[in-house]
């Protein structure tokens, strides 16, 4: 079966019938995932700090670090939250938060070291791409010396967070201090050949155009191509509440034909994420038939969407549910897409 290419993905975005995307997208994750199983991984999202000189736009998470409400939290206060993780047999800790230039690759290390030694049996899969930009760059190390002392200190895989779309026109225009979209990728090619596993993501429904969506997929597939380490893709959509971008965001239409599109075009990535924190759980449900098999974490905590308004919840029995209700088996996994255990029906 020879690739999609740009051309005819673009066509697909703008003039297809949402239905007919949907079966194509469908058919191959049939054919990828056989077995039938959709799955997802009990996590917490801890966000260990909000100050950040990003300052995006789209985002209403950051704080100033002069902001009454800004903080960065302790170790313990970190430890306490991973605990409750594991105490509801969760395995993966996604610690993200701002680009915050007073935190050196000293306070990381102490802290990921602190973690594997209480807690060996969670995955650390944390840190977005400029998150470690700004490390190496507030700690004077190498791209190549700052991924190597996270992952010698407890730093598993890197979550593709930061990504937005990987235009640099869009990027500048929403998120100027950020890195660029080459930036982004060389992170997650040094971290592939570290053997850290990764993931891509894509915030779309802001100011883009169908042709950036579809530079953004195809970025995506390059990088893999190139030697990427991603085991999963997720989309989801830009949320406009309390914002200083505001607007709208992308309708529930927009977001399937993007979804279906991902699973068209990225045939070198497993596994295709819905994105039931922005969307909900029936449109969530809907995804599983637009190409979706997964359905990302359980989430004991989340802020940064939830900064936005935008506040679903999930817990672990109602997506077991969910998954049963949609016809699909379920099943707990690993932050590397392991199955850890199913759910009977």
């Amino acid at each position: 079966m020879s690739r999609i290419e740009r051309e005819a993905a673009l066509d697909l975005l703008i003039n297809s019938d949402l239905l007919e995307l949907g079966k194509c997208s469908d058919e191959i994750r049939q054919r990828l995932h056989p077995e039938n199983i959709v799955t997802f991984v009990v996590d917490r999202n801890v966000n260990y700090t909000n100050i950040c000189e990003s300052k995006c736009s789209f985002c209403a998470f950051y704080r100033d670090s002069k902001a009454k409400d800004a903080y960065v939290l302790t170790s313990d206060q970190i430890f306490e939250k991973i605990a409750e993780l594991v105490e509801q047999d969760g395995t993966q800790l996604l610690m993200q938060g701002g680009l915050n230039p007073d935190l050196k690759i000293e306070y990381f290390e102490e802290l990921f070291r602190g973690i594997k030694q209480r807690f060996p049996t969670v995955r650390n899969h944390s840190l977005s791409p400029a998150e470690i930009t700004c490390i190496s760059i507030n700690s004077a190390l190498t791209l190549d010396e700052t991924l190597l002392r996270l992952k010698n200190s407890g730093l598993d895989s890197i979550p593709g967070g930061g990504a937005e779309i990987l235009v640099d026109d869009v990027r500048k225009s929403i998120s100027p201090n950020k890195i660029a979209w080459k930036q982004w990728r060389d992170v997650m090619l040094r971290a592939a050949s570290l053997g850290m596993p990764t993931t891509a993501t894509m915030m779309f429904g802001s100011c883009e155009k169908a042709e950036d969506v579809v530079e953004h997929i195809f970025r995506v597939r390059e990088i893999q191509d190139q030697g990427g380490s991603f085991t999963a893709f997720i989309p989801w959509t830009y949320q406009p509440g309390n914002t200083e971008l505001g607007g709208s965001t992308a309708t529930g239409v927009d977001y399937l034909k993007v979804l279906a599109l991902s699973r068209i075009v990225l045939d070198n990535i497993q596994n295709i994420q819905a994105s039931w924190v922005t969307q909900g759980a029936k449109m969530a449900s809907v995804a599983l038939f637009f190409g979706a098999n997964d359905l990302g974490g359980t989430m004991l905590e989340e802020n940064v969407v939830a900064a936005a308004g935008c506040s679903f919840r999930m817990s672990q029995q109602e997506m077991i549910n969910l998954v049963h209700g949609a016809g699909f088996r379920a099943a707990q996994r690993t932050t590397t897409y392991s199955i850890i255990r199913e759910f009977p029906v």
